[in-house]
């Protein structure tokens, strides 16, 4: 194993905190693996990049000679995560859970190694507990501490409901470091609650308390807001190649470094040389295409990433995007179809001529035809292509 040194320089690179650090050094002493855990609801079938951060810090923690833990949530993805929830969620359904469970552990092993990743279900203990244990197990938390979370609070005195069931998802994600007497648990800076229930959890179970290692949420293309499916300012990692690619190399200046550190495997001594390279005059989208290619590589493989700039698909007839590709930012009240998005930020003389061109397959969208059903939702941020010349990086933010 590396140096404690050395191993706490990689475990805090791109973290949000550490909690406890001295507890950590002093795991970390002892020389032998660890038991890291980090879980995940399987309540959608596809990640994103932002999904990945974890999964990345779970890799490195598996490369300094650790014992990593991919838990799949079955159990708890049925209750429904509170976290951040304005609203209770509606559950999913034990079928729904599996098969997306399947879907989670095919994309992961395109970062972890299978053959060192222990994967766990956590209905594999839940279920095991009679009414009593689970009784036991809520008496460890009162209510008032409960409502100290910031959701439950909001909700509480903005007079939104709170369902029973939600107050047991922390202490259900609690018991988990408990049955699987994890020493490291990971998990966005929105868990940091849920987290900090395990370490109480295993000191009333007679356990020593886990360390806790929370990763920033990653900001989506839009560069403000977290990366999301629903705004529209995502990238996944079953995207094609090209839209992977392009949605890469096309993103803001001021976001590379940030993907560098908690995306890139690159060193963070690489990293810096980037960006000196930069300061004294490189081209900020040659040092974007090298992450684009480490990305793309990773989930495509070598082959595609050598290729990925030829099948963009909204690319010039060379496979590159215009070096003074245009910046756009709208300012709109609501969501914008693409025809009139198209038409006010001048990418067409009017919207018969952006309606035409989306009834004839020439809009496309970062890289894929779209239609007139297409909505441009606020926040985001596109490369959008009408016809064969007219390009621009297109944002779309709130009045």
């Amino acid at each position: 194993m590396k140096s404690v040194e050395e191993q706490l320089a990689l475990i805090k690179r791109g973290a949000e905190e550490v909690l406890v650090e001295a507890e950590l050094i002093e795991k970390l002493k002892r020389g032998e693996p660890l038991r890291i855990k980090a879980g995940f609801d399987p309540t959608a079938p596809d990640l994103h990049l932002g999904h990945t951060v974890l999964i990345n810090k779970l890799r490195q923690f598996q490369e300094l000679g650790h014992q990593v833990i991919f838990l799949i949530g079955d159990f708890t993805g049925m209750i429904g995560d509170p976290s951040g929830k304005s609203a209770t969620r509606p559950p999913l359904t034990r079928e729904q859970v599996l098969e997306n469970a399947e879907t989670y552990k095919a994309q992961v092993f395109k970062i972890l190694d299978p053959a060192k990743t222990e994967v766990a279900f956590n209905s594999t203990w839940i279920n095991e507990l009679t009414p009593a244990d689970f009784i036991r197990l809520a008496s460890q938390y009162t209510v008032a501490r409960m409502l100290e979370r910031d959701d439950f609070d909001k909700r509480y005195t903005g007079n939104q409901p709170i369902a029973i069931h939600e107050f047991l998802y922390p202490l259900v994600q609690g018991y988990d470091s408990v049955a699987l007497r994890a020493d490291v648990e990971l998990g966005g800076t929105d868990q940091k609650f849920n987290l900090l229930m395990g370490r109480e959890l295993q000191r009333a179970y007679g356990q020593s308390s886990q360390c806790v290692v929370t990763m920033p949420l990653l900001e989506g293309l839009d560069g403000v807001k977290k990366m999301s499916k629903s705004l529209g300012n995502y990238i996944g990692i079953q995207e094609a190649p090209g839209v992977m690619y392009n949605k890469l190399v096309s993103m803001p200046d001021a976001l590379m470094w940030r993907y560098f550190e908690l995306l890139s495997f690159r060193s963070m001594d690489e990293i810096e040389q980037f960006k000196k390279d930069v300061e004294a005059g490189a081209n900020p989208r040659d040092i974007k295409i090298k992450l684009a290619e480490e990305i793309v590589a990773r989930f495509h493989g070598e082959e595609a990433a050598a290729t990925a700039h030829r099948s963009a698909g909204n690319r010039m007839k060379d496979g590159e995007l215009p070096e003074d590709l245009p910046e756009v930012e709208l300012a709109a009240g609501d969501d914008m179809p693409i025809a009139a998005l198209l038409n006010k930020a001048g990418l067409v003389k009017n919207a018969a001529v952006a309606r035409d061109l989306l009834g004839s397959g020439g809009v496309r969208v970062d890289g894929q035809v779209v239609d007139r059903s297409f909505v441009f939702k606020l926040g985001a941020a596109h490369v959008c292509q009408a016809g064969k010349k007219a390009f621009a990086r297109v944002t779309l933010k709130t009045e």
